[in-house]
């Protein structure tokens, strides 16, 4: 195998990580994007909660039926919720960092290859 091959052969090892961190990147952004819609749906709910009197009944939807709920432990609840979503959201927004450092770090590896390639195309036989 000469030098040339050995070259192409790292550059297409580069392209094909820089494709699997792609689509990492893109399933983690889908279920970012996912918990940021829940985490607004539920500080909706909080907001609604919030403007409930002790006296209003609350419901909960489990399956097909609405099954009455007490107010401070639907509170509860939706606060843990909003609690859980967010740690969720961080954690997917530090998978998303170490993700663009991953494909930033296969670019700069495939573009020094194809810089090294060009020199050897260059060089005089």
């Amino acid at each position: 195998m000469n030098v040339m091959e050995m070259l192409q052969k790292q550059f297409q090892e580069a392209a094909e990580k820089l494709q699997t961190v792609q689509k990492d990147y893109s399933k983690v952004l889908t279920d970012r994007q996912t918990l940021d819609s829940q985490l607004n749906e539920n500080k909706q709910v909080k907001e609604e909660l919030d403007l409930a009197t002790d006296d209003c009944k609350v419901y909960k939807l489990i399956g097909p039926a609405l099954v009455t709920q007490d107010l401070a432990e639907a509170k509860t609840n939706v606060e843990k919720r909003i609690s859980y979503i967010s740690a969720e959201l961080k954690r997917k927004e530090d998978q998303m960092k170490s993700l663009d450092k991953k494909q930033d770090e296969a670019r700069d590896k495939m573009q020094e290859v194809q810089v090294q390639m060009q020199k050897l195309q260059q060089a005089p036989n």
